[in-house]
Formats: structure tokens, C-alpha cells, sequence
């Protein structure tokens, strides 16, 4: 039986999206999305609706935090985990500015709610990942086993895109925490071939596809994916900014996976890493 569709990078769809977070106004345009998703609350039966419709077995579903404000709270995300278990996987994030209180609210939602990882998006606080604010989240990850999200690239926002650098950012990170799981989302665009680099030097550091629709996934992606990097790279959507039936068609249809990584690509990689039970998922029971 082949192994789920994870996605790994999904938000959810609430009203204060478009007045906590209005620079991905301009994101969604720029990729011709209907900008009114982001002013449409998605109810959890919604989101299951859409996966169900796309063959989406689970989502990672991310909490947002930014300077001065929780765009979408843990206690948000947790609304949809709590509602279904066995279809959202709760990703945490935090007050970067707070590291005495945010220790204490991911150990709640980790231990408590089975939140999976913590996210923090660099650009929305323009601090790079080796800042000293991030110091104490990565050890707490490590206590609590579970990985550490993170954006690379430039940003799509109009926001300084210096943060989303792998080099030395991620690989800077990654010697000084190596038993840190990093997921890096976005590709790494323009420098895709730098974080290919700290996927393959660092055994800890993994890449997600999250905001770019498959057929647009750059060529020496495909062949890390391919080859040495068969248990490196993971299937995301950024959900709302790209559809799971859209994204899963293109990968169908315009790249070429092995069929032994497709499997890897589309869920274990990520089941694995985030530690999930992948025999059950394999018989629908998660």
C-alpha cells in the first residue's frame, strides 16, 4: 500500500489573516490566487473536505506569530487538531522576542495537544536563524525531540530577504545544533543549489516544496530528490497560496520522480522526520 500524502507547509484560513499578515496580500497575487481566501474562514470539516477531494491524507497546519501579534495563535491551530487528530498536524510557533515564555508554551503544546514542530518565519521578524533569540526554541526542540520549520529564500513580501539565506544561515545552525531536524520550505530560491549544498552536508537539515507549484520546481531539485537526496525532500503546499488537487495534477503530470522517491517525497519523508505512525497511516487509521 503506498504511503499518504503529507502535506508539510498549510495554514489555516481565518479572517485575520489578510489584517495580521497584509504583505501576503502581494504573495497572492503575484501567484494569481484569488485573494478573497484569504478574508474566507475555512472551518475544519472545510479543510478536510478539500483534502479529502485532492487524496491529501494530513497537513501540517502552522501558527503564525510576528512582532507584537499572533496572526494565527497555537491555541488557533489547535481548534482544527483537536477536531481532527488524525488529519491536522499541529506546528507551533512563537514570540521570538519571549524566550522564557515561549519555552513554556511549546512544551504545553507539544506534551499536551501533540503539536509535531515549531515554525518561525525569519522575514517577519528580520532576524536570521542563528540570532541569539532562536537559541533557546532549538534546545528546546531538542528536548522535546521534535523538529524545527523554517522559511528560506527570498521573500515573495516586500521584506528584506537577506534572513531566508541557507548559506551560512541554515548551515551555521545546523553544525552548532546537529541534533536539531531542520525543515527548510520554499525551496531556497534563487539559491536552491546552496541549500541543496546544506541538505547534503548536514544529515539534520531537510528541504520542503511549500509556494512553488510543482512544474516550476527547479531541475537540479528533481535530481537531488532523485538520487542523494531521496530522504531530503518533502512535498509542501503553502496552502491557501497553492491547491492540493493543482499541486498533486502537476506533480503527476509535469516532473519526473522515481517511483521508489515518490512514495518518500509525497509522505514518508516527512513521516519519518516529524515522527509519525507510519504503519497506521498506511492503513488509513491516522
Amino acid at each position: 500500500m503506498p504511503l499518504p500524502v503529507i502535506d508539510v507547509w498549510a495554514n489555516p484560513v481565518l479572517p485575520q489573516t489578510q489584517e495580521g499578515v497584509p504583505e501576503v496580500r502581494r504573495l497572492f497575487e503575484q501567484s494569481h490566487v484569488d485573494s478573497s481566501l484569504l478574508s474566507q474562514r475555512r472551518t475544519p470539516d472545510e479543510l478536510v473536505a478539500l483534502m479529502d477531494a485532492a487524496g491529501v491524507s494530513q497537513i501540517c497546519l502552522s501558527a503564525w506569530y510576528r512582532p507584537g501579534q499572533a496572526v494565527f495563535s497555537n491555541e488557533d491551530v489547535a481548534q482544527f487538531t483537536r477536531a481532527y487528530p488524525d488529519r491536522f498536524i499541529g506546528i507551533a510557533s512563537v514570540n521570538l522576542l519571549d524566550p522564557v515564555g515561549y519555552v513554556k508554551e511549546i512544551a504545553k503544546y507539544v506534551t499536551v495537544e501533540g503539536f509535531k514542530g515549531v515554525r518561525v518565519v525569519p522575514w517577519l521578524w528580520n532576524l536570521p536563524p542563528t540570532d541569539r533569540h532562536y537559541w533557546p526554541l532549538y534546545v528546546k526542540c531538542i528536548e522535546l525531540d521534535i523538529p524545527f520549520l523554517t522559511q528560506v529564500g527570498h521573500t515573495g513580501p516586500l521584506c528584506p530577504s537577506e534572513v531566508g539565506r541557507p548559506v551560512p544561515y541554515i548551515d551555521e545552525v545546523a553544525l552548532k545544533f546537529p541534533s536539531l531536524s531542520i525543515i527548510c520550505g520554499h525551496i531556497g530560491y534563487p539559491w536552491t543549489q546552496e541549500m541543496i549544498g546544506v541538505a547534503w552536508k548536514h544529515p539534520n537539515v531537510y528541504i520542503d516544496t511549500s509556494a512553488y507549484l510543482p512544474k516550476y520546481y527547479p531541475p537540479e531539485l528533481i535530481q537531488f530528490a532523485n538520487t542523494t537526496g531521496r530522504k531530503k525532500v518533502m512535498f509542501g503546499t503553502n496552502f491557501p497560496q497553492l491547491s492540493w488537487a493543482k499541486c498533486l495534477e502537476s506533480i503527476s503530470r509535469d516532473i519526473k520522480l522515481r517511483d521508489d522517491v515518490r512514495g518518500d517525497f509525497l509522505g514518508g519523508n516527512a513521516a519519518r522526520v516529524l515522527k509519525l505512525d507510519i504503519a497506521a497511516l498506511r492503513k488509513g487509521k491516522l
